[in-house]
């Protein structure tokens, strides 16, 4: 809880209990009582007067961090463990709880899970294509899109949108030559961290269903951390390349400076040694 607690101590809306570590022991946690209500709780959310398509927007935004840019995920996310509170700046906050399981994304999976994002709301083939081998499916990356964008890979469907008739005709017909064969190659061809990602997101559009979100609500929020995610990688790559730069000239530069000193002091010694002489 206390790396989550980090992950979003600048964001207003997160609520993380807090641990009282004085008074945990190895049979008994205390934690900061946080009052609140399941995430969908759409009674409340009216009686409260907060909006459900906002609640749902600080959810996938949340979880969207936690997957494209801190590569921590959390393991539950249903709706007991994901509390909706009416105190915080924004009118509300999200209180996250049960912290016991937790799945830190292997890094260049969650670098590649960035990129299928990115190909994925550009609709690029080649690149979905590519990184469906990098991820060990094969054939099967061309049902990427339909899995996590509801479009098929050739669609002509603005993002978000509803599909096609015939598109609709298409995805029926193609899905309808795959046997429990195909489905099972499907599943365990995927890295281990893509079947979390895939429960987790499965647990999130549940919710969002639930509170009736649009759907371009998750697209956008998972697009923009997809973006973020892979130009901040980017940015600290080059950051880095710049430091080891650096170093090496610096290392380079005392080396320099190094064999000088032992050169001057060699002199004096060899000086000194023949005024004794």
């Amino acid at each position: 809880s206390e790396r989550t607690t980090s992950c979003f101590r600048k964001n207003d809306v997160v609520k993380v209990p807090h641990v009282f570590w004085e008074l945990t022991t190895k049979e008994v946690l205390t934690m900061e009582f946080c009052t609140g209500h399941k995430v969908d709780d759409l009674d409340f959310l009216r009686k409260a007067d907060i909006s459900p398509t906002k609640v749902a927007k600080a959810l996938i935004e949340l979880f969207g961090e936690m997957i494209f840019i801190h590569g921590f995920v959390h393991g539950d996310p249903h709706p007991g463990n994901i509390l909706v509170s009416p105190r915080g700046q924004g009118r509300f906050s999200l209180v996250l709880l049960d912290h016991g399981i937790y799945k830190e994304l292997d890094p260049k999976f969650r670098l590649d899970y960035c990129k299928l994002w990115k190909a994925l709301i550009s609709l690029d083939v080649q690149k979905i294509l590519e990184l469906g081998e990098q991820f060990g499916v094969g054939k099967y990356a061309k049902y990427f899109p339909l899995i996590f964008t509801g479009r098929t890979i050739d669609s002509k469907s603005a993002l978000g949108t509803q599909i096609s008739g015939e598109e609709k005709t298409r995805i029926k017909q193609d899905l309808n030559s795959l046997g429990m064969d195909d489905i099972s190659s499907f599943m365990e061809s995927l890295p281990p961290d893509f079947l979390v990602i895939l429960r987790t997101d499965g647990l999130l559009r549940s919710i969002l269903g639930n509170l009736g979100a649009p759907r371009h609500v998750r697209l956008l929020a998972y697009a923009k951390c997809a973006i973020y995610g892979h130009e901040e990688q980017s940015r600290l790559e080059s950051e880095l390349a710049r430091l080891l730069v650096q170093f090496n000239d610096y290392k380079h530069k005392a080396k320099d400076k190094l064999s000088w000193m032992l050169q001057k002091i060699s002199r004096e010694v060899l000086g000194w040694y023949k005024a004794l002489m």
